[in-house]
Order: structure tokens, then C-alpha cells, then sequence
């Protein structure tokens, strides 16, 4: 199938690395095979899941800027099912490698055209920006999560998003391909205050249908699974987060299959 989605929101902190990760390690729970591409500089997806950025022969920045295929970055991680494709710092420097190639946008989907017919899904982490990057993958997708935080100002800054997802969408139209938003995926829900639950009733207004019945509750396990380089559902199993993660994937199946 190859369906590739993208995990995006320009505000950073609201769980896009943490959802990219373990939504991919819930899918190849469930028997997917899925390939997770990094392409924040933090490269946080990595150390995420134990990966050594150190001993990595190629990375992200490799495809972007010395064409190498992405069949060659890829990485096996030891600590769950997927494969990966690694960022690191280098991917930083791509904006201004590519300034004056007139196919800058669209280079992700060339290089993972190649391969994505040998995965059932591949999920795209993008950073806090709506930059050359996450263009690059809004691009290649087929669809759109958008994560956002049960906190005050979650809507902010989200005008622009959809803005740019929609200028996207047009120009997609027009070579005959789309991208649907998949849906609002809210995180980081404390349900010890009345704050999360008033957020999540003025999204809902906003979005209306376009929300996932799935909500991450804020959770100590998955703040902490990273320091051992383990997706939360291998970290500990019985973690809210880890049960959350795995049915937002049952969610993305079935909207999908």
C-alpha cells in the first residue's frame, strides 16, 4: 500500500517526535510493516530508539544533498520492528543546499517513491517549522496528523498550517494527486484539570469530524522511554500512552484498510 502520512505541526513541544515514533512501533505491533523517516535536525527520532547517530554512514541529509537512495540510509533499530530513515544536525544545513534547485520541494517524494511500495505505511516526523522540510514531506504524503497539545493556545499558529496544507493541496490537484488531513490527534491530556477537556471542545468545534476518537494521555512512560531508547508500548505495556498508542494505530488501520 505505501500509504505515507506525515506528523506535522509548526509548535514545537506537542508530542510530534512522540507520536511519530510510537504510532509507527503500535502499526508494526499490529503486523505492519512501516518505515519511519526523521526529518527534524534534532534527529530525536533516533535517540528514540537507540539509535547511535555517531556510527550512522549515511542520513537524511544524505538524500537531500548527495543523492544517495534512501534504500541506503536505512536503519534497523534493535528495539522495535521498523526501519528508519535517521536524521542528525547535517539535516539543518539542507534549506541552503538546495536554494536554487527549482525541485527543492519535492525531493523526499522522489526518494521514497522508490521504496515505499515495500511498506504498508510510512510515517514522516517533521520539525517545529513550516520550512523547506516540512514541505518536502507535506509533498510526499497522502495524508496529515496534526498533533496538538490539551493546552491553552493549542490553536494557535495553526491558521498557517492549514494554509500551507491547503496551498499543497492545489498544487497536488494539479499533477492529479491529494492530501487529506488524516486527522487532530490531540496529546498530552492531564485529566486532573478542566483545562484539557475545554481545549479539546473548541478543536472539536473547529475541526468537527476530523478528529481522532483517540486521546494521549499525559503520561510519565512516555517522557521516559526515550532515556532507555524504547518506543513506550516495549518501554512499559501497560502505560496509558502505550494503550493510547495502540489504538490510535487500530484508528489509522481502519481508516486506511
Amino acid at each position: 500500500m505505501g500509504k505515507i502520512i506525515v506528523i506535522s505541526n509548526q509548535k514545537g513541544g506537542v508530542g510530534k517526535t512522540t507520536t511519530s515514533v510510537n504510532l509507527s512501533a503500535a502499526l508494526a505491533f499490529y503486523g505492519k510493516k512501516v518505515l519511519l523517516v526523521d526529518l527534524d535536525p534534532q534527529g530525536s527520532v533516533a535517540t528514540s530508539l537507540g539509535i547511535d547517530k555517531s556510527n550512522l554512514k549515511y542520513n537524511m541529509y544524505d538524500i537531500f544533498c548527495n543523492d544517495v537512495s534512501a534504500k541506503d540510509v536505512i536503519v534497523k533499530p534493535e528495539s522495535t520492528n521498523i526501519d528508519v530513515l535517521p536524521a542528525t544536525v547535517d539535516l539543518a544545513g539542507v534549506e541552503l543546499k538546495l536554494i536554487d534547485n527549482p525541485f527543492r520541494n519535492y525531493v523526499l517524494e522522489k526518494a521514497l517513491n522508490k521504496i515505499k511500495g515495500s511498506y504498508d505505511y510510512v510515517i514522516i516526523d517533521t520539525p517545529p517549522s513550516l520550512g523547506l522540510l516540512t514541505l518536502n514531506a507535506l509533498y510526499a504524503a497522502n495524508s496529515v496528523i496534526i498533533p496538538v497539545q490539551c493546552q491553552f493556545l493549542a490553536l494557535e499558529g495553526l491558521t498557517q498550517l492549514l494554509n500551507t496544507i491547503r496551498i499543497v493541496q492545489k498544487n497536488k490537484r494539479e499533477n492529479k494527486k491529494s492530501l487529506k488531513i488524516e486527522g487532530v490527534l490531540f496529546t498530552m491530556l492531564d485529566k486532573r484539570t478542566n483545562t484539557g477537556f475545554e481545549v479539546i471542545n473548541e478543536v472539536k468545534e473547529y475541526f468537527k469530524e476530523g478528529v481522532f476518537d483517540t486521546i494521549i494521555m499525559s503520561n510519565v512512560a512516555a517522557a521516559v522511554a526515550p532515556n532507555y531508547g524504547l518506543p513506550v508500548i516495549k518501554y512499559q505495556p501497560q502505560a496509558a500512552s502505550a494503550k493510547n498508542y495502540k489504538l490510535l494505530a487500530k484508528e489509522v488501520m481502519k481508516q486506511n484498510e
